[in-house]
């Protein structure tokens, strides 16, 4: 080792945080005067005064000093550590604390070197702003604890999306909470720089699902499939069929089958899975529901279907299942799969495969209902998107007469006994797969579908 230890400056940033209209605010400052960045907005902050001076003791007192606000240092968060370069080449050591509780209303005291000070949201942030307040900030978006934000020479001061050098450092705590390497720099080259990542997997599925937001405020959805077949089947949906749902439905932004990932739309809403509506606003949102499979199936002209039922896995299935079915399943599941055979195969249209109330979302400021998670869509009778969401208005003939309103017509003879034995077959697979991936509720749901289909069979 050559030379003398390499010793850098320590700053503090206060990142004082508080709900807006439109969602959280930050406090900023606008630098003026004889100072580095005049004219650009940066956060309040300061250098530690002497080595008396411990890191949280600075920010309280560079709050008091510039915004006139008492903070207790109880209340004082780490936020983010970023090691910064500037384009001239001095680096130093930038803690970013985070605050949302303090004394006094913010405002310039220092007027020398602040001439404005105010409130902005973290999706419109002012321009300019230094590119190193601007690092520090998308770093905490992001769920970072540490980050490297080394400019080159020549570099503007100001941020400048072309040329941002935030290079974030994930610790073991967030280790699977974002994507691997590949799968984010995929995701950048479709959409740009992300800047938050939030694992919104469903818990028992193998596929791996982020809400991902972009420097610039837009959002979007990166999913990992488990196997290619899905992959290639959500794909081919969403450049084909999808495309005539209109806004109830993501869009496809990019693909990679190598990695097996897609970067699509956001859609909005909140999911129907668990939630308890009102009776009238029920029937109105199955209502919706039943129109928007009208569109799924309508989507493309109706083909004969050469395949018919699908029990080539049954008795693998039902082997699984066994320990789980009451007494009396086994022998109605076979007498079940023994007159499909019998059975004409139905005109095949597109389906979604997966059609149930984890897969759709309801937005009750707009009444829009959309639909999400097209990895099972293939070709087949109309009455397989059905298959799943029977469970839903089981007991309430109230939204299964809303469902058929919406969708336009009641189901016929054929379809009701294609509709059984196709549910009778999701719900062995189902029983089968939950005991083998411990799901209890999948395992339960089957068995309330068997529990109900062979109650319905009885005079």
């Amino acid at each position: 080792m050559s030379g003398g230890r390499h010793t850098v400056p320590v700053d503090v940033h206060l990142l004082a945080v508080r709900d807006g209209d439109q969602g959280p605010q930050v406090l900023l400052s606008r630098r003026a005067g004889n100072v580095y960045a005049a004219g650009c907005w940066h956060l309040v902050s300061g250098h530690l005064d002497g080595p008396w001076e411990d890191m949280a003791a600075a920010l309280v007192r560079e709050a008091r000093e510039e915004a006139g606000v008492i903070i207790d240092r109880a209340d004082v968060r780490a936020a983010v550590t970023v090691h910064h370069r500037a384009p001239a080449g001095g680096a130093r050591i930038g803690v970013f604390f985070v605050v949302d509780r303090w004394e006094g209303t913010p405002e310039v005291m220092e007027p020398h070197v602040c001439d404005a000070m105010g409130w902005f949201s973290f999706d419109a942030l002012p321009e300019p702003m230094v590119a190193y307040c601007r690092a520090g900030l998308d770093a905490y978006r992001a769920g970072a604890r540490m980050a490297v934000h080394f400019q080159e020479p020549g570099d503007p001061i100001a941020y400048d999306r072309s040329v941002d050098r935030l290079v974030l450092l994930p610790g073991p705590a967030a280790r699977g909470a974002v994507p691997d390497r590949a799968v984010r720099a995929f995701a950048a080259q479709a959409v740009g720089r992300i800047t938050a990542w939030t694992d919104v997997s469903w818990a028992r599925e193998e596929s791996r699902v982020w809400r991902a937001r972009g420097a610039e405020g837009g959002e979007w959805y990166v999913k990992l499939h488990q196997n290619d077949r899905f992959h290639r089947r959500e794909v081919d949906a969403l450049r084909s069929w999808v495309a005539g749902l209109g806004a109830a439905a993501p869009r496809l932004v990019a693909a990679d089958l190598t990695l097996r990932a897609v970067v699509l739309t956001a859609v909005g809403g909140q999911t129907l899975h668990g939630v308890l509506h009102p009776p009238e606003q029920q029937r109105l949102i199955f209502h919706r529901i039943g129109q928007l499979a009208a569109a799924i199936h309508h989507s493309a002209p109706p083909r004969s279907a050469a395949d018919g039922l699908p029990l080539g896995k049954l008795e693998r299935h039902l082997a699984g299942a066994l320990p789980h079915l009451a007494p009396g399943d086994e022998k109605f599941v076979r007498a079940t799969a023994e007159k499909a055979v019998g059975l004409a195969p139905l005109e095949a249209v597109p389906t979604h495969g997966d059609f149930q109330l984890r897969n759709l979302r309801w937005d009750e400021t707009t009444g829009a209902l959309y639909v999400i998670d097209f990895e099972r869509s293939e070709d087949g009778p109309a009455v397989r998107d059905f298959v799943r969401l029977c469970d839903a208005w089981h007991g309430r003939p109230d939204l299964f007469q809303a469902v058929m309103d919406g969708y336009g017509r009641s189901f016929t003879p054929a379809e009701e006994a294609h509709l059984t034995i196709l549910s009778v077959l999701d719900s062995v697979s189902g029983i089968s797969y939950g005991t083998a991936h411990d799901d209890p509720e999948l395992v339960e749901r089957g068995r309330r579908t068997l529990a109900r289909l062979r109650a319905a069979q009885r005079p």
